[in-house]
């Protein structure tokens, strides 16, 4: 036990506001802590424990008499319930940790702060816990950190082993996920319940990688963490981590997370609504979005972008140079939602429509030169429809171009090969895509809308982007996998360009067949 501590006047005045502003709760995890438990409770200091709206025991389903001896305990604060709870089975440090948070939540505290039941976390800094949380500008979430004193941790009695993996550690992740704490790895924690609404928390690990997993959602959140300093303290307490395998599950969750942002996988506890996602136009002189901003269609010729938003930087650059822009989506933020036609460059308009419904009908009739459906078709939820009304509003001789992921792309063929497969909020394993291609299968797709295919090209992935011209290495990779998609496309091909072209269509070559075509002379109809 740690030595009586006279707590700063600046702490007890921030602290006291923070209790008065907020419901606040003390959540204490609880596995087999029949020896320190009621010593925990009886720590927390007396003129926190008066202003706290619950403290609340979760005990994990232990195998000695730790509930009985928290029913036993003295506690003096009559306004101030102490509720004993019991798991049905035992859930794990993570799963305990779900459920007392998930009860916070339902009890609409707004801060709960978590102890451990077997004393390694000193209860008489719960105020320099809940200090960071006082003022407009309040922690969303606030740590005791063992490593914000100098060699305390040490001092403290912390083994040297833990002490040199948990440094190794910690530097590792924070590096991997972009957060800046001196500790990860403490379990000495506070969240406001707000913050903790807006992350899947429920997804995380039960075991005692939680923590790193709340780490890492709070920082995709962009919620603020603060840290204190508080003391190292080692007694006669049971450490149930396995070091190693603990050390690996953090590692492999900062991976994974670091892996979502290159957009390469995909798990949901870590898809963080913190933004909105939008579709992001490729900049690499090797890449796709760059090619078919070239494409030199006439000035005055009129095009269509299906799936282009707002106006996409590929319908402005041809809108720039002359061609009338016609973009239609239901994704907009002006117009009309009934398909009211709306101006956003001299040669663009917008349209609102569904795609998966009856959009050419919004057109009002109108025949396009060319059409771009750029990364759009495999979104739809039937490809082959959206194919062929791109057809009927396409004028004889008119150009398609129309591009998707490839499926076949070798990293795509090497996770397959290991008997992994995983999608990706974007790139070729889009959540919302409904269908995979390949070259050919695309090419069918097209062909069999009615078009007349001129060119598959493959463009590789947009490396250059990633480093905004900063790195030559990166740059010289993007060229190489350039070359690659050149040379052999269904492998290295990582997005399908389709140039096509819209031939006259079964009813226009029925009537140029069979209407004042007949042979003279002859009564009968022949082709000619």
């Amino acid at each position: 036990m740690l030595p009586p501590r006279t707590c700063p006047d600046d702490v007890v005045r921030l602290a006291t506001q923070t209790l008065a502003e907020n419901r606040v709760a003390v959540f204490i995890v609880c596995y087999n802590a029949e020896r320190h438990i009621e010593e925990v409770l009886g720590r927390i200091p007396d003129w926190v424990s008066g202003k706290l709206a619950e403290v609340f025991v979760i005990d994990d389903s232990s195998q000695d008499g730790t509930v009985q001896r928290a029913v036993a305990a003295e506690w003096t604060h009559a306004g101030v319930p102490l509720r004993i709870f019991r798991t049905p089975y035992n859930q794990g440090y993570g799963g305990n940790q779900r459920l007392g948070f998930l009860y916070a939540i339902a009890q609409d505290f707004d801060i709960v702060v978590l102890l451990h039941g077997d004393g390694q976390y000193a209860p008489e800094f719960l105020p320099d816990i809940l200090a960071e949380y006082s003022g407009p500008q309040g922690a969303d979430a606030v740590y005791g950190s063992r490593f914000m004193t100098r060699w305390g941790a040490l001092k403290g009695g912390m083994p040297l082993y833990k002490f040199v993996g948990n440094r190794i550690l910690t530097r590792a992740q924070n590096r991997i996920i972009g957060a800046r704490l001196s500790e990860m790895h403490s379990g000495y924690r506070s969240y406001r319940t707000a913050a903790l609404k807006k992350v899947p928390f429920e997804l995380n690990s039960r075991g005692f990688d939680f923590d790193s997993d709340i780490i890492i959602q709070f920082t995709a959140a962009g919620l603020a963490i603060r840290e204190v300093a508080i003391p190292t303290f080692y007694g006669d307490e049971i450490c149930r981590v396995n070091g190693l395998r603990y050390a690996w599950a953090c590692m492999i969750a900062a991976t994974q997370y670091r892996l979502m942002q290159l957009e390469i996988f995909y798990g949901p506890k870590f898809d963080i609504p913190n933004r909105a996602r939008k579709y992001t136009i490729k900049e690499s002189p090797t890449s796709l979005h760059h090619h078919v901003r070239q494409l030199p269609l006439a000035a005055g010729s009129e095009a269509l972008d299906v799936g282009g938003g707002d106006g996409s930087a590929v319908g402005r650059a041809h809108a720039d140079r002359g061609v009338r822009m016609v973009s239609v989506d239901q994704n907009i933020s002006v117009g009309d939602a009934a398909g009211e036609e709306a101006k956003v460059h001299p040669n663009m308009a917008r349209i609102a429509a569904d795609l998966d419904g009856d959009w050419p009908a919004r057109l009002g009739g109108r025949r396009f030169d060319a059409v771009f459906a750029l990364d759009v078709l495999e979104h739809m939820k039937v490809p082959e429809r959206a194919a062929r009304q791109i057809f009927a509003v396409m004028k004889p001789g008119g150009k398609l171009y129309a591009s998707t992921g490839n499926i076949a792309f070798w990293p795509i063929r090497a996770m397959l090969f290991l008997g992994l497969f995983n999608y990706g909020r974007r790139g070729i394993l889009d959540l919302t895509h409904t269908r995979l291609f390949t070259v050919p299968s695309f090419q069918r797709l097209l062909r069999d809308a009615g078009f007349r295919i001129d060119s598959a090209r493959c463009f590789g992935p947009p490396i250059e982007d990633l480093s905004r011209g900063h790195s030559g290495l990166l740059r010289l990779m993007d060229r190489t996998s350039s070359l690659l998609a050149r040379a052999w496309p269904r492998m290295f091909g990582y997005q399908i360009l389709i140039e096509a072209t819209r031939p006259d269509s079964i009813g226009t070559l029925m009537d140029q067949t069979f209407v004042d075509r007949r042979v003279p002379g002859k009564e009968a109809l022949t082709a000619t």
